[in-house]
């Protein structure tokens, strides 16, 4: 039997580990996005290679190449991180088969995600290749998420009325579909990451409606929401924090959109939707059925 010291021990790493692989998935995005917003998109030509000739960026590439290869070489880190938790979980005694299962999965959609951005460059910066490579990388934060709060939760004993849990999966839903329209706004948008980027041509007067919509139902969800957990006696926290990134977010989105879309605004605008994804999963994950081996016999 491990030691209660050791016991501690390795769940201090784990949890740390947890936290930083999530924080290096929501930062290589911001790094991404500063990649795409100062037309560096292209500034490594090809792909795995830097050039024909190189791994590396040349001094003739200039800052554009500077930028699009710190950004690859961030990956690495983000893999690191990874591993050191996955390794950790294995580690784990007695062993939780689905935090290594969770701790794998984001390690393998790491280089998949590696993959989908060298696509990006080989297609010359295809808006949908790049909204699909955004998504992926929402993918990765939520096994990142789930990683490491399965980590520093409490086992579940009592389950949460249904409707409540309907409520949050139909918010989280509507979330993802706010991601996912929001992505498309981005392809319609002037910031294809190169001055000769392809755009996707639909209106983006257009599909920026459709997104604001979705946003207001979102919010509205969230409202919803806070308001269920507590007539059930449920935490309000996670929905109160929902809420609150929702309308910083939205702020930001309208500033930048009646700004003709500055850069510094937009980098702002990807990284609030990190966290109004991430703050999505934690008002649905307080809405969890109970652990199995957390349920008392009868």
């Amino acid at each position: 039997m491990p030691d209660s010291g050791d016991v501690r021990n390795m769940d201090r790493w784990l949890r740390g580990f947890g936290l930083a692989s999530l924080v290096a998935n929501v930062g290589i995005v911001v790094t991404g996005g500063a990649v795409r917003l100062t037309k560096s998109g292209l500034g490594c030509p090809t792909w795995p290679r830097c050039t024909d000739e190189s791994y590396t960026t040349t001094p003739e590439m200039g800052i554009h190449g500077i930028i699009e290869f710190g950004n690859r070489l961030l990956t690495f880190v983000v893999i690191a991180i990874a591993v050191a938790a996955l390794i950790t979980a294995v580690l784990e005694r007695p062993r939780r088969r689905r935090l290594v299962t969770l701790g794998l999965v984001t390690l393998l959609g790491i280089p998949l995600q590696g993959v989908i951005g060298g696509i990006t460059v080989l297609t010359n910066l295809n808006p949908w290749v790049v909204g699909l490579h955004f998504m992926g990388s929402i993918f990765v934060i939520t096994t990142a998420y789930l990683f490491w709060r399965r980590v520093v939760d409490a086992p579940v004993t009592a389950a949460p009325p249904r409707p409540l849990r309907h409520l949050a999966w139909i918010t989280t839903a509507v979330s993802l579909a706010v991601v996912v329209v929001g992505v498309i706004v981005t392809g319609a948008g002037p910031h294809s990451g190169d001055g000769g980027a392809k755009r996707n041509h639909l209106d983006p007067e257009l599909i920026s409606q459709l997104h604001v919509d979705l946003v207001m139902l979102l919010i509205g969800l969230s409202v919803a929401l806070y308001f269920a957990a507590r007539i059930a006696g449920a935490p309000t926290g996670p929905a109160v924090l929902l809420i609150a990134v929702e309308l910083s977010q939205g702020t930001i989105g309208f500033v930048q959109y009646f700004t003709h879309l500055p850069i510094v605004l937009v980098g702002l605008h990807m990284l609030g939707a990190c966290l109004v994804w991430i703050a999505t999963l934690h008002a649905l994950h307080a809405t969890r059925s109970p652990d199995r081996a957390a349920v008392p016999a009868s």
